[in-house]
């Protein structure tokens, strides 16, 4: 072999050589943007697919001397003597003096497409002064909707997440023994009516309004597409018109649109949480030019007591604990000024802080 045809294989195996780590710097550039972007299932929801809030009000048994105390609560002994006079028993106000029923307030969320039959979750509340619902049951409670209708009906064992005990001198109480759950405690009896598989027009719902974010989902869909079938309408909605390919399919067509993928934008933000004294901020965030100085004024107070005593062989005084009190007061005037230009990032702000000592 000359040295043109070692020239030759040299200059392909470079160009291959090249041509792959091309590739793999497209295979990094693609999966960090995709890393950035989400979803459009995880930033929107469709016009239409939502749920909904049950709320009732029913009677929890078999608790251990833990519930209402009827004299007390009223509404807790009419309806106990309601419900009993529906299956035909007969008390009398006078023998009902039971701690073991308590009143509670039940409340569930009934998803969307949820069909006659299937199950929910339901939460159950003391409504009255009962102390624990831990071992109760929850009785046939109809759960409402906001107009009215009955839509579930719950019951079952709660279970309950906190506990409570008591002694004569201490009382110990873990999460909230007042509340309770019970899994797949409600029957769905009635279905939300809702038809989307013939629908001109579908909507989506930014669940953080932003116009960039809505434009951007549009170009996404309308790319998809192949049409201009997206526009957006405002902020927080984005309006698509089914195209000709997907009539009476509009399921397959939110399933092809909720996997695309765009990069939402970010408001410069800065939230503090005073409680924990944490401060998040983006990273568009800017500072205009400011001075920035942290003066603590600490006063610490220190109590001590000493004995005074009268001197060796002394004909009169008595031994006296006095009382000394010493204050330190520090007005932390070694703290220094810094001034940060304007349009200092994020970076920039927090090692200038850092740098000074100063703390949430």
């Amino acid at each position: 072999m000359n040295s043109t045809d070692t020239n030759t294989t040299l200059g392909r195996a470079s160009k291959g050589l090249s041509l792959i780590l091309a590739g793999l710097l497209a295979t990094v550039a693609l999966a960090g943007g995709a890393q950035a972007s989400s979803r459009i299932k995880d930033i929107v929801t469709f016009e239409g697919v939502r749920d909904n809030l049950l709320v009732g009000y029913g009677l929890v048994v078999g608790l251990n001397n833990t519930g209402d105390d009827l004299e007390d609560g009223h509404f807790t002994k009419q309806s106990l003597l309601a419900m009993l006079d529906r299956l035909g028993v007969k008390p009398t106000e006078a023998g009902l003096d039971s701690e073991n029923v308590a009143a509670v307030m039940v409340t569930a969320v009934l998803p969307p497409f949820s069909r006659q039959g299937s199950r929910i979750d339901v939460t159950v509340s003391a409504l009255g002064n009962a102390e624990s619902l831990l071992g109760g049951t929850l009785l046939v409670t109809p759960l409402l909707g906001a107009d009215g209708e009955v839509y579930s009906v719950a019951q079952g064992q709660l279970a309950v997440g906190g506990f409570a005990a008591a002694g004569l001198a201490e009382t110990v109480t873990k999460g909230v023994p007042t509340s309770g759950r019970i899994a797949n405690g409600g029957i769905v009896e009635r279905e939300v009516g809702f038809e989307m598989g013939n629908m001109d027009t579908v909507k989506l719902n930014l669940r953080n309004p932003d116009l960039t974010t809505a434009r951007r989902i549009a170009q996404a869909v309308n790319a998809f597409l192949g049409t201009d079938a997206a526009r957006t309408a405002d902020p927080g909605t984005v309006q698509v018109q089914v195209p000709p390919n997907y009539e009476r399919d509009v399921v397959n067509l939110l399933t092809d649109i909720e996997q695309l993928r765009i990069e939402p934008d970010q408001l410069a933000r800065v939230i503090i949480d005073e409680q924990t004294g944490t401060i998040v901020m983006g990273e568009n965030v800017r500072i205009s030019t400011v001075a920035i100085a942290q003066g603590n004024l600490t006063i610490r107070i220190t109590e001590s007591e000493q004995v005074s005593q009268p001197g060796p062989f002394a004909e009169a005084g008595t031994t006296e604990t006095v009382d000394r009190t010493q204050i330190e007061i520090d007005e932390g005037e070694d703290q220094r000024l810094t001034v940060l230009p304007e349009g200092v990032t994020l970076e920039q702000l927090v090692n200038g802080l850092n740098a000074l000592g100063i703390g949430p």
